[in-house]
């Protein structure tokens, strides 16, 4: 049985040689390039200390660059589960060509974010957009087309937690005349914490570090104006040469995001009802 065990333990190394590999390195060799005044192309560079993380809170561009992350973050995450949620409650019921509604909704999330970046870019493009003349709000455009599309990763989410709550509930609700809304909210919505803390989860560090529809959408935009901190990051590291700089303001980022993520998701966790 020891040996048995030993033997499986090493189906593990490959896996852990990949992740140091992939992960580890390339985290401890950012932290040590945000300590240097690196350009990203010379052989040559110097230890600067803190001085990155300083001249960050005096960055405007940074703070722009925040700001929008914010509203891509939390914006793509409101939409994405309300969505996502109406979704899963009308096509959890029978009805004829509700499987091709549900693809229908899902078939965005198959595109890649750049594709669906060039394909919104005919209709929003800033000099001959279809509609930019009518919307000229940017980084709400671009969070609403991240949000559609991938409403669907939500959407499934929900109808499998959906299907995995018992219908003696509803049963016994009807019985007690119980109206819809009412059973949606004092059945359904704590029945489905799970679902709502896996999803909120995902679509918020999916939104922090939003970049492909940006670059594609925007290229950034007029200036900096529709930067969030990931697409911040490669004019910093390409266009700016500061590749110091933008390791700097990717190990916040990484910061934020996982300390933001774990703390949605523990007080999402404490309001779960167990079935």
């Amino acid at each position: 049985m020891r040996y048995r065990n030993k033997t499986i333990n090493l189906f593990y190394v490959p896996a852990l040689v990949l992740f140091a590999f992939f992960v580890v390195y390339p985290f401890f060799k950012g932290i040590y390039l945000s300590l240097t005044n690196w350009n990203g192309y010379s052989h040559t560079f110097k230890m600067v200390g803190l001085s990155n993380y300083r001249n960050l809170l005096a960055d405007k561009n940074v703070g722009i660059a925040f700001g929008n992350t914010l509203v891509y973050g939390v914006g793509s995450t409101i939409v994405q589960n309300v969505l996502g949620i109406l979704f899963a409650v009308f096509l959890n019921r029978k009805f004829r060509g509700r499987s091709l509604v549900r693809t229908v909704i899902y078939l965005p999330v198959m595109i890649s974010p750049l594709i669906m970046g060039y394909i919104m870019y005919f209709f929003f493009n800033y000099t001959r957009g279809a509609l930019n003349d009518i919307i000229r709000l940017s980084v709400v455009i671009l969070m609403l087309i991240n949000s559609l599309q991938f409403v669907g990763i939500s959407m499934v989410i929900y109808l499998a937690g959906l299907q995995n709550i018992p219908a003696m509930y509803y049963e016994a609700a009807e019985m007690d005349g119980i109206s819809t809304l009412r059973k949606f909210f004092s059945i359904t919505l704590p029945l489905l914490m799970s679902a709502i803390t896996s999803s909120v989860t995902l679509n918020l560090i999916g939104g922090l570090k939003l970049y492909d529809t940006i670059i594609a959408l925007t290229g950034g935009g007029p200036g900096y104006d529709t930067n969030s901190l990931s697409t911040l990051i490669y004019r910093y590291y390409f266009g700016g040469e500061r590749a110091g700089y933008a390791s700097a303001i990717g190990m916040v980022l990484f910061l934020f995001i996982m300390v933001v993520s774990n703390v949605v998701m523990r007080a999402f966790q404490k309001r779960q009802v167990e079935l």
